[in-house]
């Protein structure tokens, strides 16, 4: 960002706001310090014009320094990435890929590779221009961190909601008014490659591979979550064979994968809610809802042998599996 204002102030301000810039470019400070003083440089040469020529220069200005960004976004965003050895706390390699991201699911490690999903640009980052369109990038890194493959420009003006990587296939969901559900071929580490991609309303922020050929999502529609079910058994076509509308607001499981449980054996999966807890059935590809808990503050369930044991904040309460009858109730206040 400070060589995009210093090229854009070379061509657009006086010399001496140029010379300025120069020396603060070499001031032992902090970045953000550094661009703030900066900005002040630009501000002060500015205000020299009168009114009506301050605000074409200005807007000049702001215009050139959009465009400039727009051209190296993937060079103004960066997240450095280091391995280390366990064993004798030793940085074995270092490496970068452009954008931010999400969470912890936005990295994987998989036959010695390392994928990664970011978002780049879409930011304010400062008062001059912008951070320009929005773009979604998975990347393949070798195990010296270096760049092996990627694929660019996933959802434009979009950003990434949700990341899954698993084996040879990646899954990705980006939004901004419908969602984009991508399905990645990472069998070639040095040719990653969008294998297919589904558009439907609302968004999936969590992501959960329940099987070979089936991904749940968790999510919103309308301001309601929502529940869906991926078939990506063909990857050039997945669909969304199933989804399930709550009146609940919001889910923890959107941004704390701690509070989804998954029974596989059962083929039920747990999501709480605002109002309650919701046990689901995905059998015969399907999503039913197969009992409720109201509760006060439900947050996690976990199951041991054919119990299912929900815990909220005012109790923790215990059913069959085979009955779904409440069968014990610990209170916790």
């Amino acid at each position: 960002m400070l060589n995009v204002l210093s090229l854009v102030a070379t061509k657009q301000l006086s010399l001496t706001a140029k010379g300025s810039i120069d020396k603060i470019k070499g001031y032992e400070i902090s970045l953000s310090g550094k661009l703030n003083e900066v900005s002040l440089v630009i501000q002060n040469e500015l205000n020299k014009l009168d009114p009506n020529a301050r605000l074409k220069a200005e807007a000049d200005f702001n215009n050139a320094v959009a465009i400039e960004m727009a051209k190296r976004q993937r060079d103004l965003e960066t997240t450095r990435i280091a391995r280390i050895a366990l064993d004798t706390l030793s940085i074995q390699a270092t490496g970068a890929v452009p954008g931010s991201l999400l969470n912890q699911f936005s990295l994987d490690e998989y036959n010695g590779d390392l994928r990664v999903s970011t978002t780049v640009g879409g930011n304010n980052w400062f008062s001059w221009g912008r951070g320009g369109e929005s773009v979604n990038d998975v990347y393949v890194l070798g195990s010296d961190l270096k760049k092996k493959g990627e694929v660019l420009d996933l959802g434009k003006g979009e950003r990434i909601f949700s990341t899954r990587f698993m084996g040879d296939q990646g899954y990705v969901v980006t939004f901004r008014q419908i969602d984009p559900f991508y399905v990645l071929d990472l069998s070639n580490p040095s040719a990653p490659k969008l294998s297919g991609e589904l558009k439907i309303p609302g968004y999936s922020s969590y992501l959960e591979k329940i099987s070979d050929d089936l991904v749940l999502g968790v999510g919103r529609e309308n301001n309601n979550v929502k529940v869906s079910l991926f078939d990506v058994s063909v990857a050039s076509a997945p669909k969304e064979v199933a989804k399930y509308l709550l009146k609940d607001e919001w889910s923890e499981v959107e941004n704390n994968h701690h509070a989804f449980m998954l029974d596989a054996d059962n083929k039920t999966f747990f999501i709480p809610g605002s109002q309650g807890g919701y046990f689901f059935s995905y059998a015969d590809n399907g999503l039913k809802l197969s009992s409720t808990v109201s509760q006060s503050g439900v947050t996690r369930a976990i199951y041991i042998n054919d119990y299912y044991y929900v815990i909220g904040n005012d109790a923790i309460k215990v059913f069959d599996l085979n009955t779904w009858k409440e069968v014990g109730k610990l209170g916790l206040k």
